[in-house]
């Protein structure tokens, strides 16, 4: 069925937005004018200010952004339970893992407070307000000024809005752009610095499927964990120490163990993370000719090369499987998404709206003037930008994500730029290598350099063999020069001499650094030549996005101008944001309807205890034989995953997926197959949300886990 949305927000810059009902991600603070009414003929019972107040609690205050974005997590209970996906706190699952605790393989439980595993650099920030501040930012900006007087001009003004906001206080501020540029919101939010992990279910469950049911329906995932904030004994926000005391939320989700039924209301809030809905078909034709094809190529050959080393030895297995997930998740994306946009035939779907915008403006000389070069601007950046984007894609994936030992080595630029001085700063030194010291304690702890030495070979094959020369680094030209094309012969030299991929080499040369030796070193000789080389392109690159930017911010005030009555939304950028559709079935292709939900039953079909991705605990499998199910099944079923027709998007996992009454019923954590162009053009055909039913994470909490005084924390409701 077709989903309609609607969204309105106020007349700005000429230009009026009005909006029907689902595809879109909401701003909390107008839905009182623009989605209430939509929502409840769908079914919500509650008030939009139960879903967000300033003064009040409402939902809002029991949702936040895991990592400033990254994912976002839920409170469960007045103690600062959180609950999130499993592949969102799988850092954290691997980092304290080891071969003698393997809590990827055998999962973890807290059975009490003392027990739970505190996380450094774990955060986890919620949303106090937001209001609009257009008119201050583009006070002094005037129409046609110069791209970079206008972006200084924004960006002062950015600046002082964010010291106003904060002044007195323990918050912070975000200003982000909206409609391309053309609007902008003030969100002030509360980061909290102790997020202990408390529970993750094994891979097994939190991670059932793996690669293979990735982006895929029917789905049989257990895909969450648990984690506990913690504030100063004042209620502040604090680092971590055993004096802090657990969050005493404002609002906390009550669960339900009613369930749910096809067609009832849901809704997701979260903070999805970027969608680029108004992306022209020029840009498009650059993901599917570039982006994809090299993340693709490059990232399916890393990965094979991990994958050897991670099954040949246990220890590596963990050092590399957080490391892994995340290269193979948006691996797999842009092969679905490539696909999507070819099905569904996205590039012409764009071209046609371009035609019919261009004739639009050539209607009227006033038109011509304000819009005239918005898809110019757009067309010349990106057919210019061609071949430096094939290159920095390359480098990119190459270089700063596929090679380990030259990325950790970033760092030694810092170091070097303060040893090359007439009059070193002792002081300032001791500081530099000590805050390298301590970053070096997390890189080696998962760090197995045969595996790096084994990626850098195969990473420099492909600079080699497909980037013009003109864009390569040094020190990869330096192998053709200097090593006579042999790659084997430069890793092998590059892993005998560099500091970094020896922890007491790089150690000791940290507690007495050497400029003379820094240099020498092959690591700082590729990290240079790297920034050298990127310093060069980004130029080009620059004045590229600047045009592209401008056009995109004409485009978009000129589309909305042009069709007054057609529904337009901001795009995803990893402010709070809310969603709202149904529970539903769905049609994937001729002959192929898939139902709203999966059991585990379906899990029990699927098990290989030969393939890794579809193993099932012993444990597991017991509980569905005695269909032990406890309050969280109906009658001999568990119900494990259901989808709904929220809009979702990478920044949402984690999500809570919410009914009509403000209770918790699921968990988003993906979306599906069919419709993976979602991103950059929704398909309300095809777009689903696919969730953790809350019940399967509480029956895995209490009767596979043991953890009921977890569930006991917990408001459920019956």
């Amino acid at each position: 069925m077709k989903r309609v949305l609607t969204f309105c927000v106020a007349i700005l810059l000429t230009f009026q937005v009005k909006v029907h009902a689902d595809e879109g991600m909401w701003l909390l603070s107008l839905i009182q004018k623009v989605n209430m009414d939509e929502m409840t003929e769908m079914g919500l019972e509650l008030t939009a200010e139960q879903i967000y107040s300033v003064n009040n609690a409402s939902l809002k205050d029991a949702v936040g952004a895991l990592d400033y974005g990254s994912c976002t997590a839920e409170l469960i209970s007045g103690d600062g339970l959180l609950l999130t996906n499993h592949h969102c706190g799988y850092g954290e699952i691997q980092y304290h893992s080891s071969i003698e605790h393997d809590y990827l393989k055998d999962g973890f439980w807290a059975m009490s407070r003392e027990e739970e595993l505190p996380n450094e650099g774990k955060t986890i920030s919620f949303l106090v307000r937001m209001e609009e501040v257009t008119d201050e930012v583009l006070e002094d900006v005037e129409p046609g000024m110069d791209a970079v007087e206008r972006s200084q001009i924004i960006r002062g003004e950015v600046m002082k809005i964010r010291r106003d906001a904060t002044d007195g206080n323990h918050y912070e501020a975000q200003v982000r752009p909206m409609f391309e540029g053309n609007r902008y919101f003030l969100f002030i939010i509360e980061t909290f610095r102790d997020v202990r992990l408390v529970g993750a279910p094994p891979e097994s469950i939190g991670k059932f499927g793996a690669d293979t049911d990735n982006w895929m329906w029917p789905r049989h995932t257990g895909d969450f964990s648990i984690f506990r904030v913690y504030t100063g004994p004042d209620g502040k926000p604090a680092d971590y120490s055993p004096d802090n005391i657990p969050l005493q939320p404002k609002h906390y989700l009550p669960i339900s163990l009613n369930g749910y039924k096809k067609g009832d209301f849901a809704m997701v809030l979260g903070f999805p993370g970027t969608t680029t809905r108004y992306m022209t078909s020029w840009e498009v034709q650059r993901l599917l000719d570039i982006d994809h094809p090299v993340r693709i190529k490059i990232r399916g050959k890393k990965q094979e090369l991990m994958m050897e080393d991670m099954q040949a030895d246990p220890k590596v297995r963990i050092q590399y499987a957080s490391k892994y997930s995340r290269s193979s998740n948006y691996w797999k994306y842009s092969i679905g998404q490539s696909r999507g946009l070819e099905n569904l035939n996205v590039v012409e779907k764009k071209q046609e709206l371009e035609e019919e915008f261009t004739n639009w403006v050539n209607q009227d000389e006033d038109r011509e003037a304000m819009y005239g070069d918005a898809l110019d601007l757009i067309r010349t950046a990106v057919e210019e930008g061609r071949e430096s984007q094939y290159a920095w894609q390359y480098l990119l994936e190459c270089i700063y994500l596929g090679m380990e030992s030259v990325n950790q080595g970033f760092a030694l630029r810092q170091l070097h730029a303060a040893l090359d001085q007439d009059e070193v700063d002792d002081e300032m030194i001791e500081k530099i290598t000590s805050g390298m010291k301590e970053q070096a304690i997390d890189f080696y702890k998962d760090y197995h350099a045969p595996t790096d030495k084994k990626v850098m070979k195969a990473m420099i094959e492909l600079l080699l063999k497909d980037v013009d020369p003109e864009y390569l680094p040094e020190f990869v030209l330096q192998v053709n020069s200097k090593y006579k094309g042999n790659i084997d012969k430069y890793v092998e030299k590059y892993f005998d001499k560099s500091m970094i991929v020896d922890q007491e080499r790089y150690i000791a040369f940290l507690d007495d650094p050497s400029l003379k030796k820094l240099e020498k070193d092959p690591t700082y000789i590729a990290v240079n030549s790297f920034f050298e080389n990127f310093d060069e392109m980004r130029g080009s690159m620059i004045e590229q996005n600047e045009m592209i930017g401008q056009g995109s911010r004409l485009y978009l005030k000129g589309l909305i101008k042009m069709n007054p009555d057609k529904d337009y939304y901001p795009d995803a950028n990893s402010t709070m944001r809310l969603t709202y559709g149904s529970v539903g079935d769905y049609k994937a292709r001729d002959a192929v309807w898939y139902a709203h939900y999966t059991t585990l039953e379906g899990v029990m079909e699927k098990e290989d205890p030969d393939n890794y991705e579809f193993v099932v605990s012993p444990r597991l499998r017991e509980l569905f034989e005695e269909k032990d199910y406890g309050p969280y099944g109906s009658g001999e079923t568990m119900h494990v995953c259901f989808t709904t027709n929220n809009d979702i998007t990478g920044g949402n996992s984690g999500s809570p997926v919410i009914n009509a009454k403000g209770e918790l019923i699921g968990v988003a954590f993906d979306g599906n197959w069919e419709a993976m162009s979602g991103d950059v053009a929704f398909e309300p055909e095809l777009q689903k949300c696919i969730n953790v039913d809350i019940r399967y994470v509480l029956f895995i909490i209490d009767k596979f886990a043991g953890a009921s005084h977890l569930i006991e924390e917990m408001k459920l409701v019956n």
